[in-house]
């Protein structure tokens, strides 16, 4: 398996598998605009040529933070590393652009989500009203090592 960047392809495919990855109705969540305007940091996963796993993430515009927007892992593909690719290389690619931190954030409940972040290190907090009124999230961070210049 490797990782590169997105191509217009890879959304094209996105938009038409996500709701099946998913288990339900998602496609709103691939809004292009993470493709045109903030996918310079988009990743695919491929296997032998097939899309299996993609990280929609970007910098932050007004602050030195990658943030990772929507994930999806082929379900056939699922609890093979296909997402802890995706973050790793995500997490470079933020280094790189001088980010100091990494969020996220889920759903209450979502038991699966604070596990992997755990996993990979990430700390967790949950943030009452933080999508809204009554609409609590679990936001996750990572603080990241600065990278030295001439590995830039």
């Amino acid at each position: 398996m490797n990782t590169r960047p997105i191509t217009k392809l890879d959304f094209a495919q996105i938009v038409r598998v996500i709701d099946h990855w998913w288990g339900g109705p998602t496609s709103a969540l691939a809004h292009p605009m993470f493709f045109y305007q903030l996918g310079r940091l988009a990743r695919v996963v491929e296997d032998e040529g097939q899309m299996v796993g993609f990280l929609l993430g970007f910098r932050c515009p007004d602050e030195a933070v990658g943030y990772v927007h929507l994930v999806g892992i082929h379900p056939g593909y699922r609890r093979r590393g296909v997402a802890r690719l995706l973050y790793e290389s995500f997490e470079q690619d933020c280094q790189r652009e001088g980010c100091a931190s990494m969020k996220a954030i889920t759903t209450l409940g979502n038991e699966g989500s604070v596990r992997f972040h755990a996993a990979l290190g990430w700390s967790q907090e949950e943030v009452a009203d933080y999508a809204g009124p009554d609409r609590p999230r679990v936001v996750f961070t990572k603080e990241l090592a600065p990278v030295a210049e001439e590995a830039r």
